[in-house]
C-alpha cells in the first residue's frame, strides 16, 4: 500500500465559534476585506456580528458584497482591486461555496496579479496568497476543507477550478448556527453536492485509504441526517454532523478529485448558471445507471448507504433518495436544450478531462453526449 496525503487545514468546529472570529482573525492581519453575498449574512444578522467581533480586537473591515452563486473570474479582479484600494492584508470569507472559492480567488490575485485565468490554466503559477479566514453558512461544497476555487470564466462560460495550496485557508471556523437559515430549497441543493463530493472521492480511480475513511463517514452523516434536517428535525446534532459532512467532502476531493458528475455538471451550470447541487441532482441517477457495472462494490457500498441493496439499484436508490428532497430534476427543467449538448460535451472535454479520468468508467464524447440527453 503507497498513498500520499497533505492538507493542511486549520479547524475551528462548534456552535457558537462565530464569537470567536475577531481573536482568530487578528492572528493574521489588522484590515479586514470581508467577502459575503448579497443579502443573506445581512439579514441574518450574521456580518453584524463578524464586523463588531472584528471591531473588539481593533480590526479594521471594509465588505465587498458582490459575489453571486457561480462565482465569476471578473467578480475576483474586482475583489482583488478592492484589496488593493483599502490596503487590506487579511480576507474574511462569510458564506456559502460560492463565497468562499470567490475570496479564495481574491486572496491569490491580490498577492500576485497578473490575470487569474493564467493562474486556472497553469500558465503562471503564482506563489501564496493573503491569509483567508472561511466562515461557511451552507453545508455543501467543503470549500473550507481545501485548495480548490471554483470560477467561470463569463467570456468563455468555462467553470473551471483554480488548485494551490496556498489557497487552503489559513483558518476554517465552522460554526453549524450560522446554517440553520438556509431556505430549504438551498439545503437541498448544497446537501447533495456534499454527498456527490463524498461519492465521488470514494469512487474516484485516485482514491487511497485516508479519503475512503473521510467520504464513508460523510456519506454515512448525511444519509442519515439530510432528509431528517429538511423536514424540520432542526437537532443541533444533525446539523453538526451535515456542517462535519460537508467539510470533509471538500477535504476528500482536495486529494481524490471529483469525477463524472462533476464533469458535466460544470458546463451545465457555467453555461446556464444552474445552481450546481440541481444541475447533479439531474445528471447523478443517468450517470450511476451507466457507471455502475464498472465499480460494482463501491456503487454497492453507496447503494446500501441510501437505503438500496446492491450496484444494480444504486441509481434507484439515488432517485429515492432526491425525491425525499424534492429534488427529482431534469436538465431541461432547469433551461438546458437538445441544441446546448454538442457545446456541453465540447466543454466538459476541455475544462474537466481530469475529472473524466477520474471517474471509474472510461467515457467516451459521444457517450457522455447520450447522457445529457438521457438526463434532459
Amino acid at each position: 500500500m503507497e498513498f500520499r496525503y497533505y492538507l493542511p487545514v486549520n479547524m475551528i468546529f462548534g456552535r457558537g465559534k462565530l464569537a470567536e472570529i475577531g481573536k482568530v482573525t487578528a492572528k493574521h492581519g489588522s484590515h479586514a476585506l470581508i467577502v459575503t453575498g448579497g443579502s443573506s449574512t445581512k439579514k441574518s444578522g450574521v456580518l453584524d456580528r463578524v464586523r463588531n467581533s472584528l471591531l473588539s480586537e481593533r480590526i479594521e473591515s471594509v465588505v465587498f458584497d458582490k459575489v453571486r452563486p457561480n462565482p465569476l473570474t471578473e467578480t475576483v479582479e474586482l475583489g482583488a482591486a478592492f484589496v488593493r484600494e483599502n490596503r487590506c492584508d487579511v480576507i474574511v470569507a462569510v458564506g456559502g461555496g460560492s463565497v468562499i472559492d470567490c475570496a479564495k480567488g481574491i486572496a491569490f490575485i491580490a498577492k500576485n496579479g497578473r490575470d487569474i485565468n493564467d493562474y486556472i490554466y497553469n500558465r503562471y503559477q503564482g506563489r501564496g496568497a493573503l491569509p483567508l479566514i472561511a466562515v461557511p453558512t451552507t453545508c455543501g461544497t467543503g470549500s473550507e476543507g481545501n485548495g480548490f476555487a471554483v470560477l467561470t470564466n463569463p467570456e468563455t462560460g468555462d467553470k473551471k477550478s483554480l488548485r494551490r495550496d496556498g489557497i487552503i485557508p489559513a483558518v476554517s471556523l465552522i460554526d453549524s448556527e450560522l446554517m440553520e437559515t438556509m431556505p430549504k430549497s438551498i439545503l437541498a441543493a448544497v446537501g447533495f453536492d456534499a454527498l456527490c463530493h463524498c461519492m465521488e472521492a470514494y469512487l474516484s480511480n485516485a482514491s487511497q485509504p485516508m479519503t475512503d475513511m473521510l467520504s464513508l463517514e460523510g456519506m454515512k452523516l448525511i444519509s442519515d441526517n439530510l432528509v431528517n434536517v429538511y423536514n424540520g428535525y432542526n437537532d443541533p446534532a444533525a446539523w453538526d454532523a451535515l456542517a462535519w459532512a460537508s467539510t470533509m467532502g471538500g477535504m476528500v476531493i482536495h486529494s481524490a478529485g471529483v469525477g463524472l458528475p462533476h464533469a458535466m455538471e460544470h458546463p451545465v451550470s457555467g453555461f446556464n448558471n444552474v445552481t450546481h447541487g440541481r444541475g447533479l441532482a439531474a445528471l447523478v441517477p443517468v450517470i450511476t445507471e451507466a457507471s455502475a457495472d464498472y465499480a460494482p462494490e463501491k456503487y454497492g457500498v453507496i447503494s446500501k448507504l441510501l437505503r438500496g441493496k446492491t450496484a444494480a439499484d444504486c441509481a434507484d436508490a439515488v432517485r429515492s433518495y432526491l425525491e425525499k428532497l424534492d429534488l427529482k430534476v431534469s436538465l431541461s427543467g432547469e433551461g438546458v436544450t437538445r441544441k446546448d449538448i454538442p457545446k456541453l460535451t465540447e466543454n466538459c472535454f476541455k475544462v474537466s478531462a481530469a475529472s473524466i479520468a477520474n471517474h471509474p468508467a472510461a467515457f467516451t464524447s459521444d457517450m457522455i453526449a447520450k447522457l445529457y440527453e438521457r438526463a434532459l
